[in-house]
């Protein structure tokens, strides 16, 4: 008799006045295996067939209500059921009594009592080679199966932290062009209207500034003035940033 108390601690009272029906559920997953409908014999001699029908509609959408939400304490559990009850003949308790042993013993074939923790637990949470729950003895397949797929997630973490997923240049592009006014793409020309994307070159530094600007973005200096320096001593033409002429040597 205590074995079978201790299988029952678990468990949901579906039964209504039309019948009996139970819930048991697993004390790890807590997944749960619901007995057969047994139909209350005292029920259907007072209320015939009509009142049965209605009865099973009762019993369909009170077992759906409590199946969503299992984290009622047995205590109060235990209340609402006496209280739930409290109006049933002696004949139809006599006859829950009877369901709710049928029912056990129905359940039972669907779970285990591991010998380590003494807990019932379907056949899902069962390690029947060490006839003890997966917690006491996890199975070594699915052990060896978690930890591999574990190694393996860091592994790929590890690469994916080293790994080099852009090759290209780190370099200054027109993104707008300076003609349409529209987004110009990735080459060297718009895609819209044709005109040149290049980069305009800072007559006085040489720094790369995007076609359109009337000031370098480096020093200041207006980008409209020509794009060579003469040399004061000598008049020879010098490119942009030179500090002393290439052909006389005198400073600029």
């Amino acid at each position: 008799m205590s074995m079978l108390q201790s299988f029952t601690r678990n468990y949901e009272d579906n039964s209504t006045e039309a019948g009996f029906q139970f819930t048991f559920y697993c004390d790890l997953c807590q997944d749960g295996y619901k007995s057969s409908f047994i139909e209350s014999e005292n029920y259907k001699k007072n209320r015939g067939l009509r009142g049965l029908a209605r009865g099973a509609g009762a019993l369909g959408s009170l077992f759906g209500g409590r199946l969503s939400d299992l984290g009622y304490s047995l205590e109060r559990g235990g209340d609402i059921l006496s209280e739930r009850f409290e109006g049933m003949s002696p004949e139809w308790q006599k006859e829950h009594e009877k369901a709710l042993e049928r029912g056990q013993n129905e359940a039972r074939q669907h779970f285990n009592r591991c010998h380590g923790c003494h807990q019932w637990v379907c056949d899902a949470c069962y390690n029947e080679d060490e006839m003890l729950c997966t917690n006491c003895a996890p199975r070594q397949e699915v052990t060896v199966a978690k930890a591999r797929a574990e190694a393996m997630r860091r592994n790929i973490d590890e690469a994916a932290e080293t790994a080099t997923v852009w090759k290209g240049k780190l370099e200054s592009k027109t993104v707008v062009c300076p003609a349409c006014g529209k987004p110009a793409g990735a080459g060297k020309f718009c895609n819209n209207c044709g005109t040149s994307l290049a980069l305009a070159t800072c007559p006085k530094c040489g720094a790369k500034n995007a076609q359109g600007v009337r000031f370098c973005n480096e020093c200041g200096a207006s980008m409209t003035v020509s794009a060579s320096s003469k040399c004061p001593s000598c008049g020879k033409d010098n490119p942009p940033g030179t500090k002393f002429c290439g052909n006389c040597g005198v400073k600029q």
